[in-house]
């Protein structure tokens, strides 16, 4: 998997685009200058660089570092910065309680692993911290606009329930989206969106 996303991203432009993902910044008003904030399977930049542009201290992570290479380029490219780590975040020691602000856009799990790495991203959290998704739900089968072909990839509402379980969620809902980013992820897609807020205990 490593090498497809490496091959992916040393393609010549951007895959996924260099503007935010639109339900990201959608929720613009939950962020402010100075917070701490994870971006989790970052690819190429284009989430961490908008979020440092809004004034938040940005640590982007991803699989690959061609992707990360392009973040770096597109942080200078947009006058801002951000940190990357390249990192399986399957076998990475996860930060506790140290960010205000975890945004995951577009990464699916195996079935295996899913609800272990969604309660890491919580548990990255500060108390009172939020946490910004977008994924695509289990009709995206049906879509040509990218997104795991395998259905145990994807995502239902009860599924994102239960592995943020103990967490005040904030916006759940799933919907056909018009995507229109990069060359990967064009036309209507079924995506799933998910803000919550990490209380003082889970």
């Amino acid at each position: 998997m490593k090498d497809f996303w490496e091959q992916r991203y040393s393609e010549k432009g951007w895959a996924y685009g260099t503007e935010p993902n639109q339900f990201l910044s959608t929720q613009a008003a939950r962020l402010k200058p100075g917070m701490q904030a994870l971006v989790v399977g970052d690819g190429e930049g284009r989430n961490g660089v908008w979020l440092a542009q809004q004034g938040l201290d940005v640590l982007s992570v991803d699989y690959s570092e061609a992707g990360l290479r392009k973040a770096r380029e597109l942080a200078i490219a947009k006058g801002t910065r951000v940190n990357t780590e390249c990192v399986d975040l399957t076998h990475w020691r996860w930060p506790v309680a140290a960010f205000d602000v975890v945004v995951s856009v577009y990464l699916h799990f195996a079935p295996d692993v899913r609800t272990t790495m969604h309660r890491a991203m919580l548990q990255a959290l500060k108390p009172g911290g939020v946490l910004i998704l977008e994924a695509f739900n289990k009709n995206q089968l049906q879509y040509k606009s990218g997104g795991p072909p395998v259905v145990a990839m994807l995502f239902s509402s009860d599924e994102l329930r239960a592995d943020f379980s103990g967490a005040q969620i904030d916006v759940l809902e799933e919907a056909v989206a018009e995507l229109q980013e990069g060359k990967y992820h064009v036309g209507p897609g079924a995506v799933i969106r998910l803000v919550l807020t990490r209380p003082g205990e889970i």
